[in-house]
């Protein structure tokens, strides 16, 4: 693969992130954010707050600066945002011509596919805190590079 494929590869999947990230985290219930499953997991907040924290850890990567921050969640509409203001700045950095400072497969490998597992560890929760989303033919979903935001396409093909 070359460097151009990767970086649009990796593009494509952080539009899928947004995607995908976006139906879990939208008309979740009302106290979601601090459901527990156990006393030592995760509350969906806390997940949320971390998958912000992996997109900045990336964005700060791939300009040659590794940081990283544990940020303390936000209330879930403030952090639902701040999910997609990440998502927006690191794929900014990407869609620029500059060279990245490391190769985009080491950026998919780390903070994009973390993020990813993370997104369906907020989608199972939703089920077992009794607000599930619904299921999702995601091979027919208009994914689209560049489209980050919390404004995605409607479901072609839910069940």
């Amino acid at each position: 693969m070359t460097t151009d494929d990767g970086r649009a590869l990796l593009r494509h999947t952080v539009a899928t992130l947004a995607y995908r990230g976006g139906k879990a985290i939208r008309d979740a219930p009302t106290g979601f954010s601090d459901f527990r499953v156990a006393e030592t997991s995760r509350t969906p907040g806390q997940i949320l707050a971390h998958i912000g924290d992996l997109l900045d850890w990336g964005l700060s990567i791939a300009e040659g600066a590794q940081r990283w921050q544990d940020s303390t969640p936000l209330a879930w509409p403030d952090e639902s945002q701040r999910f997609f203001d990440a998502l927006k700045k690191f794929d900014d950095r990407l869609a620029d011509s500059a060279p990245l400072a490391c190769p985009a497969e080491k950026l998919f490998q780390g903070p994009v596919a973390d993020s990813l597992t993370h997104v369906g560890q907020i989608a199972m929760l939703r089920r077992i805190a009794g607000g599930p989303m619904k299921g999702e033919n995601y091979f027919k979903a208009d994914i689209v590079v560049g489209r980050v935001g919390a404004e995605q396409t409607a479901a072609k093909r839910e069940f």
